[in-house]
């Protein structure tokens, strides 16, 4: 061969490699850029009937736009504990009656609008002048009130240990004093996400906020949450991968989900809490003795079982993700002997067997109430299972207290003062678990406050006044590739700045 011919040879072989080199490179990045979608859609249950988070009901609300449109002062992190948001910092004066919050600088409104230390003085004043959703929980606000454009000065008539917590919910939102927009169908905050599109019953849809203050950029541009109520439209939605997550999905129907390998399926954390009340001024459940057998007739490990095993014992009224819990389990274990001997003390047997009336909304089917009148039947307790419309229930048992047992997934956080309300529908009136949450409500450290409650619950669950079937945690499934997605709390509490999904 020439030399002229071995040069060119060479300068051939050269390209290709160097070519190569660089059209492997390029591919790589290409398929990595492909791998990361710039959308993901999430299946969900409930579904908001409009947008006005400050006067619409509703979890559903709080789920879509807390932590992804609206931003308030503090926010919660998945294990229920208060974290930094619009305010990098608070202080807390000695007598627990001042808090001092310090902004992040340059906040600003998906609108442009600067946020400052007067949309927060404003926004919390409207919530209380108005009456908007949850305004109760600033009842013992004194005075709010800016000192400079970062600073909020908060004031109260008495110390309030609820009250961070209580600023991570809706009435501690920011909201812009100066945009004008229809709260129903639109929405305007200072979040990762932009509300893109609503449509009622049907989908709700997130867009990036490319201008957002925070350091929780979304890493999603878009996010569509789709609403289904159809537990099997849903889980074909999954499996074909028009939703790439469903939340909540059953534990029993996840488990033909969980043996393919291309979903993962975990269960978390929550504040469910399904009671089985017993009121407290029955002509029958009035008698504690009734009461303790009736907690002692349920097998809640049977029952937990029988929903796929993924929920949590549950002996009292405080859920493990709430300041003040206590493993309570061995208080009432399962135990048909003493449930006897007690329905025994108080008249009753298997051949006189003590009738009672179970009603419930048909919101939670028929399968507890089932399964609750065939274990209490084995001690002499006859139940007349009562499955209604939830209206009905409302009317029967919460407005006007006529029942004997009733159901409730209580899914509230920090909702013990339940227990300290005697005219709530348990119809429970116990002056020291009263005395004992005031004491945790006026507390002034966390430690005290925990202190107080711990001893109040164990009092509630030693007197019986219901039964705490189990504390339900949310199954959650997914595609694999799907990061990023919060378990805990997901039924009420969804920040979506972190989901990806790479297929």
């Amino acid at each position: 061969m020439p030399s002229w011919a071995w040069i060119i040879a060479a300068i051939a072989a050269v390209a290709i490699v160097v070519g190569g080199v660089f059209a492997y490179q390029r591919n790589n990045s290409g398929s990595d850029a492909a791998a990361a979608s710039d959308s993901i859609a999430i299946g969900l249950t409930l579904a908001p009937t409009n947008l006005d988070i400050r006067n619409e009901a509703g979890t559903a609300l709080d789920q879509a736009l807390i932590g992804n449109v609206y931003e308030g002062l503090v926010a919660r992190n998945s294990e229920n504990t208060v974290i930094p948001a619009l305010a990098k910092s608070w202080t807390v004066s000695s007598d627990a009656k001042t808090y001092t919050f310090e902004l992040n600088a340059d906040e600003h409104f998906s609108n442009g609008d600067a946020l400052d230390s007067k949309d927060v003085v404003w926004s919390l004043d409207s919530v209380i002048k108005n009456e908007y959703q949850d305004y109760q929980v600033l009842a013992n606000v004194d005075s709010i009130a800016a000192d400079g454009a970062n600073t909020v000065v908060l004031k109260l008539k008495k110390p309030d240990a609820t009250l961070l917590w209580n600023l991570t919910g809706r009435a501690g939102l920011v909201f812009d004093e100066d945009a004008s927009y229809d709260a129903k169908t639109q929405a305007i905050g200072s979040g990762p996400y932009l509300l893109k599109s609503f449509k009622q019953n049907e989908s709700l849809t997130l867009t990036a906020n490319t201008k957002y203050w925070g350091s929780h950029q979304a890493k999603t541009k878009t996010v569509v949450l789709r609403y289904i109520t159809d537990t099997n439209a849903a889980i074909n939605a999954l499996k074909g991968n028009s939703i790439q997550v469903l939340a909540p999905i059953t534990e029993n129907l996840s488990a033909s989900i969980a043996k393919d390998s291309n979903y993962v399926v975990k269960a978390g954390n929550d504040t469910d809490k399904f009671v089985l009340a017993f009121n407290g001024k029955g002509s029958k459940t009035s008698d504690k003795r009734v009461r303790e057998a009736i907690r002692y007739a349920i097998d809640n490990k049977a029952l937990i079982s029988s929903r796929g095993g993924a929920d949590a014992a549950l002996g009292g009224p405080i859920p493990s993700l709430d300041p003040g819990y206590e493993d309570l389990t061995n208080l009432y274990p399962y135990d048909q002997s003493k449930a006897k001997k007690l329905l025994a003390e108080a008249g009753y047997s298997t051949s006189n067997p003590l009738k009672l009336n179970f009603e419930y909304a048909n919101i939670y089917g028929t399968d507890l109430g089932n399964q609750l009148r065939s274990q209490l039947k084995a001690v002499g307790i006859d139940l007349n299972v009562k499955v209604v419309e939830f209206s009905a229930w409302l009317q029967d048992v919460y407005t006007n207290k006529n029942y004997d047992l009733s159901l409730v997934d209580h899914n509230e956080s920090h909702d013990f003062y339940n227990w300290a309300n005697p005219e709530y529908y348990f119809n429970y009136d116990n002056k020291q678990v009263q005395e004992l949450y005031a004491k945790a409500v006026a507390s002034t450290s966390d430690a005290e406050y925990e202190s107080y409650l711990k001893k109040a619950a164990r009092l509630v669950s030693e007197d019986a006044p219901a039964d705490w079937l189990f504390n339900y945690r949310v199954t959650t499934a997914y595609r694999k590739g799907v990061t990023g997605f919060p378990l805990n709390l997901n039924q009420s509490l969804l920040p979506l700045w972190n989901v990806q999904y790479k297929a």
